[in-house]
């Protein structure tokens, strides 16, 4: 009997209106995690403001949304591997944009904390739509998608920027984390027309209901699906062939024999059995460096957004030696910070570029290496202009090798821990936006700009090196 399997058919359909839809939905998703944590540069300042907090207190409300976001990666990878992924879509899309409009309303600062740390838990979710998205899209063309997927981070960043300039001069910081969370409930009533993915279906052994999802696939791109049973990646037999003795093997249908291994991972052993294969000798030392160019690249890429609200304003404070202060209608800040985030558009232009033409792994640590260049001149003190020209170009390196990132940690995973690995790599990654506030806000409030500096350039020397040392260029290969 012919068989094929979800690579063969996606190759054949390839990318269509269905995919099109997938890509909207999560889009906006991306567009609300975006915009959420941009909210950061704006928050911080306003709020010490109106409660007289401390720096620390200050950097203390950005730090606890990516402590949430940790908990919440770990979390939803969890989820969307036992549950499914339209599961782990639904219920951190809910628990989003519930806090997020509660914060709204927080009475003091201390509720604020709490519920802004809420939110990064729901928020650590958003790499679930980065997976889902991905498993529907072909092999041959899914370095490019995912850059246009990413352009949707881009426009929530400046949708935020925009929103902040609009917002804050007219109304106030609660106005502005209100209609923030509005993104999230834009989703919840188009999610019943969103489709599991066959990926995970053939790893859950219902081999049925995934042909379903790729008979709709089939009719709305208006092409056929290959001849034949859908059977879930014969290469997955070999690996797993000393589980099973031939006996065993041979009773099984297509589907199982297939399925077994991880549909019984997946389903019985839970968290545990997903993390002892990512720690796997397979895995093992992708998964390390992956876990710490995740942290490299967060803390990069949140430093770089925070310090544009810090830097200009603190060298300002230091060579006067007044006492740092905040002014809620000052426009250059949302200026700078517009002009920062469209920095993004280049950066992904350029991220699609390399990243089929020299692979994953050298688009990601030239583009480390030239973000770590941008940044350097500011070890000293510069004027206005040249520093927003510098963190341009920093931002948009650092989004760049970002957008790669995101693209190779799910293509180097197996379809029965994709998700879990990609969300333990996210939740390091959230260590390095809990610690990047107190280099970019913490030191720079003290005056110790050229330190601050120095931390940024150390650790994406260490990160590009990482990315040299990745064991597996995924440039094209099919995603098991």
């Amino acid at each position: 009997m012919e068989t094929y399997t979800t690579d063969d058919a996606l190759t054949l359909m390839g990318f269509g209106k269905f995919q099109g839809l997938v890509l909207a939905y999560a889009g906006m998703g991306w567009v609300a995690e975006s915009m959420e944590l941009m909210l950061l540069s704006f928050l911080g300042p306003l709020v010490r403001e109106e409660w007289k907090v401390s720096a620390e207190n200050e950097s203390l409300l950005s730090s606890v949304v990516f402590a949430g976001m940790l908990i919440g990666a770990c979390t939803w990878g969890f989820v969307s591997d036992k549950y499914g992924r339209r599961t782990g879509l639904l219920f951190s899309t809910l628990f989003t944009s519930g806090v997020g409009f509660l914060s709204a309303l927080s009475p003091n600062y201390l509720c604020l904390v709490a519920l802004r740390f809420l939110v990064g838990v729901g928020v650590g979710g958003g790499h679930v739509f980065t997976s889902w998205f991905l498993e529907f899209v072909p092999a041959q063309n899914r370095g490019t998608w995912m850059v246009i997927f990413s352009f949707f981070w881009t426009i929530g960043t400046v949708l935020e920027a925009s929103l902040a300039w609009v917002v804050l001069s007219a109304l106030n910081w609660r106005w502005l984390l209100a209609l923030t969370a509005l993104p999230c409930f834009i989703l919840l009533p188009f999610f019943g027309l969103t489709p599991e993915s066959p990926r995970y279906l053939c790893v859950q052994n219902r081999m049925s209901e995934a042909t379903v999802v790729l008979e709709r696939m089939a009719k709305a791109n208006r092409s056929a699906l290959p001849p034949g049973v859908l059977t879930y990646h014969p290469e997955t037999k070999a690996y797993h062939r000393d589980t099973l003795t031939s006996d065993d093997e041979y009773l099984l249908p297509v589907g199982e024999k297939e399925c077994t291994v991880d549909n019984v991972m997946s389903s019985k052993s839970g968290g545990i059995a997903a993390l002892r294969k990512l720690l796997s000798r397979k895995l093992l030392r992708s998964t390390l460096l992956l876990w710490f160019v995740f942290y490299a690249n967060s803390f990069a890429y949140y430093g770089v957004v925070l310090l544009t609200s810090e830097l200009s304003d603190a060298n300002r404070s230091c060579k006067s030696g007044v006492i740092f202060e905040v002014h809620q209608k000052d426009t250059s800040l949302y200026k700078d910070t517009f002009i920062t985030s469209l920095a993004e558009i280049p950066g992904l232009i350029l991220s699609a570029v390399l990243v089929d033409w020299f692979g994953r792994k050298a688009s990601m640590w030239s583009m480390m290496f030239a973000c770590c260049a941008f940044l350097g001149p500011l070890v000293f003190h510069q004027n206005e202009l040249l520093t927003t020209i510098l963190l341009f170009g920093a931002r948009a390196f650092a989004m760049g090798s970002f957008t790669v990132l995101c693209l190779y940690a799910p293509e180097v995973y197996p379809t029965s821990v994709r998700s879990t690995g990609v969300g333990i790599a996210t939740a390091i990654g959230r260590i390095g936006g809990v610690v990047c506030p107190i280099v970019a806000i913490a030191m720079l409030r003290s005056c110790h700009q050229m330190e601050a500096i120095m931390v940024f350039e150390l650790i994406l020397c260490l990160a590009g090196a990482a990315c040299i040392l990745f064991p597996v260029e995924t440039k094209g290969r099919d995603m098991e």
